[in-house]
């Protein structure tokens, strides 16, 4: 029964949408497909769940009254109510994929409790399942990874609790914050950019010991000129949506920190020129005569140091782990992922997607900020008020 796709219509996106009132299992039991711009179900409120379908005639829904004006989206920062957070962010989101996930919880036996729309935006659909069941975080982590890559979206578990904003949060430097990395950067100029590139990027996937790898670099470094830092450093690109999600941090009251296995030169660079960071914890470079030693000055700050430095950060800030998220890229990250409330991988390697306990392929890091339960609307009020 298509009739009520052709009630009336609003526009969302410059694209013509239906706003539809049903069940939430008839939402799983629908067939065909359209373009999903929201989903919202809360049961305390309404029994029937609300969506917003573009009118293309492909859906078969049943059971359905049409509204006259599309629902705004739920504040959604208060009233998780249940155990877990699964976040579906989509490139393009559909009713296929919604069912999919619908499927995929009643497979897991485990129930809807509630589903908010946190973004709308066009290339950017985000919408958070609060789910309850008895889940076995890792197995159903690594699943979600597998659907994920079956619908085309990226689908992140969550401890319901863990959906608030963080006191502390710790980042990686090269190739999270900034799109490069900065030892490779040196390479290049000495000639030498393939085969420094090719040790980094086994060291990123956990191939090599990190520690070992970073003085076999540094010694194949030796000789490079001390000038040339200062004219790489404003050519480093930053991550897309990264001063976004620190400029949101900051509004928040959230301290951030540098944890980089790079160097202490540029991170203190970004620190002071381009990104509102406020602690940096990186590796020193040694020069003598204007030159790279090709020594090491240690402590390296290799992957258990990271660990290592934000729980110390954490206890001298008095803060629970449980207000500590870290976000990383490589394999030296792993340790510091693993510590407090989330773990955020993004744009990871293999190794590290499989390991990290939450990951962002298909966006920038801002939208990490839906994983603490902010929506469009919170997001921009933070943006604009620092």
């Amino acid at each position: 029964m298509r009739g009520q796709l052709r009630m009336p219509r609003t526009f969302i996106m410059d694209a013509p949408t239906v706003s539809l009132q049903l069940p939430l299992e008839q939402v799983t039991r629908s067939s065909g497909d359209a373009p999903l711009h929201y989903l919202e179900f809360h049961p305390q409120l309404a029994e029937r769940a609300v969506l917003g379908l573009t009118d293309d005639g492909n859906a078969q829904i049943t059971d359905t009254h049409a509204l006259a004006e599309p629902v705004p989206v739920q504040p959604a920062a208060s009233g998780v109510v249940a155990p877990w957070c699964l976040t579906l962010l989509s490139p393009r989101a559909t009713l296929a994929q919604v069912r999919s996930v619908l499927s995929f919880i009643a497979a897991a036996g485990a129930s809807v409790e509630a589903v908010d729309t946190l973004s709308r935006r066009r290339a950017c659909t985000v919408l958070r399942f609060q789910v309850d069941g008895q889940l076995e975080f890792d197995k159903t982590r690594r699943a979600c990874l597998e659907l994920a890559e079956r619908i085309g979206a990226d689908l992140v578990l969550q401890a319901g609790d863990s959906q608030r904003p963080p006191s502390l949060a710790g980042f990686d430097m090269d190739s999270t914050l900034i799109d490069a990395e900065v030892i490779d950067e040196l390479a290049k100029i000495t000639g030498i950019g393939e085969q420094v590139a090719a040790i980094t990027e086994a060291a990123m996937r956990g191939e090599l010991d990190f520690r070992q790898s970073f003085k076999k670099r540094m010694r194949l470094l030796k000789g490079f000129p001390e000038r040339e830092l200062a004219r790489i450093a404003p050519q480093l690109p930053i991550k897309p949506g990264a001063e976004r999600l620190l400029r949101a941090l900051r509004g928040l009251g959230c301290k951030t920190a540098i944890l980089s296995g790079g160097f202490t030169y540029f991170a203190h660079y970004l620190q002071s020129e381009r990104l509102p960071v406020d602690i940096v914890h990186a590796n020193e470079l040694e020069f003598a005569d204007g030159a790279l030693t090709g020594e090491v000055i240690e402590p390296i700050v290799d992957g258990a140091r990271k660990r290592a430095l934000l729980e110390e950060m954490a206890t001298e800030m008095g803060l629970p782990l449980s207000r500590v998220i870290a976000v990383g890229d490589g394999a030296n990250d792993i340790p510091m992922l693993s510590l407090g409330a989330l773990g955020i991988a993004i744009h990871p390697k293999p190794k590290v997607r499989q390991e990290a306990p939450q990951s962002i392929d298909r966006f920038g890091l801002d939208a990490a900020l839906y994983l603490f339960g902010l929506n469009d609307g919170q997001i921009a009020g933070l943006l604009d008020s620092d």
